[in-house]
């Protein structure tokens, strides 16, 4: 049996986790607050902590360290409801075990405190960084957390990383978040498209040439691998590298060396390797266009980047980022929720940088007043947009095929199997939209959050309390 002290000041959840830690066979205690559990630690000494980040009084996260020097063997499981990527790497950084966000499946949690009590707390704590930046990366989405905590967890540690993801998703982004966040973030940050250099001088551009080693080598030039020593090279679209550089970048990532063109002498480098692709490398590697050896050499971690698509959410987050960064005298004066309800009607095949450039598109258009829908790229604008007459029409048609199936069974109380189906089709998809955020979602359907929270009770009676 295990002691488990849970720090949260929402009584509903604390009362969820100690009930699931107490029918997993654990004694469990909770606390408010940093300042009550100091107290119950004068007579409580815990095998794991469970962390709320944002707390009365004294936070979570600058509770950690206090934590670790006092409770050095306890492992540290944070909770936050605002899941980001600075958010993430404090949490690492600091010496959490384990990273949750909310909401999460009680069985979640059963799970990963489990780990956290089989585990060693040495080795699962990464090496604390001074370099914290934020990063800019942006999103609160499922998808977009999860990404963040694999940058926290990985950036620390200096083995190869294969990014994955659509054109735009981007992956050269979270290649700077990593470097940003890892021990080499003092050096430079050197990205590189090979596909993209001159085929005959490839290798000279990757790996340097002495004077002479070829005609026009006058002097010697110093190579993007000896450029990036002491920081990050990331290769982006490593899929479309050449067969025989591919070879020579197997080498260097081996042995840590490589030759300049045209000398016999060899160098070292320090430099962590990131690399990058939007296509199916398994595909590629049957085809005989990509090297098995390199490929496996290169996803000792991989990280997918989630398209656009699936993160709907992230839109007013995204739209917000890209005008901050634009000068003030060309700002809009608002964003309508109009021109917000347009962008989350296209598919965004382009991802962030497609809706990055339609908003810039809209902002000269819109000459400093609102965003408006008419302000987008026409290939912007959903082609399939229906006004509310046309929405309207489609709902009662589909209402009539959903009733004309039921009645085919003569069904009782037919009424309540409808409204519970919109309920549950409606709140679910709201909440979607929000990223599972029950204070917005509340405000979009109109109802306060208890309303939601106990109507999502009545649809699922083992869904979580937050």
């Amino acid at each position: 049996m295990s002691r488990i002290l849970i720090i949260d000041d929402e009584p509903a959840l604390c009362w969820a986790l100690a009930e699931a830690a107490s029918a997993a066979g654990h004694t469990a205690i909770t606390a408010a607050s940093i300042e009550q559990a100091r107290e119950k630690l004068t007579t409580f000494i815990p095998h794991a902590i469970i962390l709320d980040v944002r707390l009365p009084g004294q936070d979570g996260l600058s509770a950690l360290s206090e934590f670790r020097k006092s409770l050095p063997d306890v492992p540290l499981i944070v909770m936050t409801a605002f899941g980001d990527l600075p958010t993430a790497t404090r949490a690492f950084s600091g010496g959490a075990f384990e990273y949750l966000v909310k909401p999460f499946e009680l069985q979640t949690f059963l799970n990963v405190l489990g780990q956290a009590l089989l585990a060693q707390s040495a080795a699962a704590t990464p090496p604390q960084s001074s370099h914290q930046p934020a990063g800019p990366l942006v999103g609160t989405s499922p998808a977009m957390q999860a990404v963040y905590r694999q940058i926290a967890l990985i950036a620390p540690v200096p083995f190869p990383v294969l990014l994955l993801g659509e054109t735009g998703t981007g992956k050269e982004l979270a290649a700077r978040a990593i470097h940003d966040h890892s021990s080499v973030s003092a050096g430079p940050f050197v990205p590189v498209c090979p596909a993209s250099l001159n085929p005959t001088l490839i290798e000279s551009e990757l790996f340097g040439h002495v004077r002479g080693a070829f005609t026009g080598a006058g002097e010697q030039r110093r190579g993007l691998f000896e450029m990036a020593d002491g920081g990050t090279l990331f290769l982006d679209e490593i899929a479309d590298t050449p067969p025989a550089v591919q070879v020579k970048l197997l080498r260097v990532l081996e042995t840590r060396r490589f030759s300049p063109v045209g000398s016999g002498t060899e160098r070292a480098t320090t430099a962590r390797f990131i690399a990058a692709t939007h296509r199916n490398l398994p595909q590629f590697i049957a085809a005989g266009q990509f090297r098995e050896d390199l490929y496996h050499r290169l996803t000792a971690f991989t990280i997918h980047l989630p398209p656009l698509r699936e993160r709907h959410g992230d839109l007013p987050l995204l739209v917000n980022s890209f005008l901050a960064q634009l000068p003030e005298n060309v700002r809009p004066g608002l964003v309508s929720n109009e021109f917000l309800h347009a962008l989350q009607q296209k598919p965004w095949t382009g991802n962030v940088r497609e809706l990055r450039n339609a908003v810039e598109h809209a902002v000269v258009l819109c000459r400093g007043g609102q965003l408006l829908p008419e302000h987008l790229p026409r290939h912007a604008v959903p082609e399939n947009s229906h006004n509310k007459a046309d929405n309207t029409t489609d709902l009662s048609s589909a209402l009539n095929r959903w009733i004309n199936l039921q009645l085919q069974e003569q069904p009782d109380n037919l009424y309540a199997q409808a409204t519970r189906m919109l309920d549950s089709l409606l709140l679910r998809e709201i909440l979607s939209r929000t990223s599972q955020n029950r204070t917005a979602a509340a405000k979009i359907l109109g109802m306060d959050r208890a309303t939601l929270r106990n109507r999502l009770r009545e649809l699922d009676p083992h869904c979580d309390p937050e």
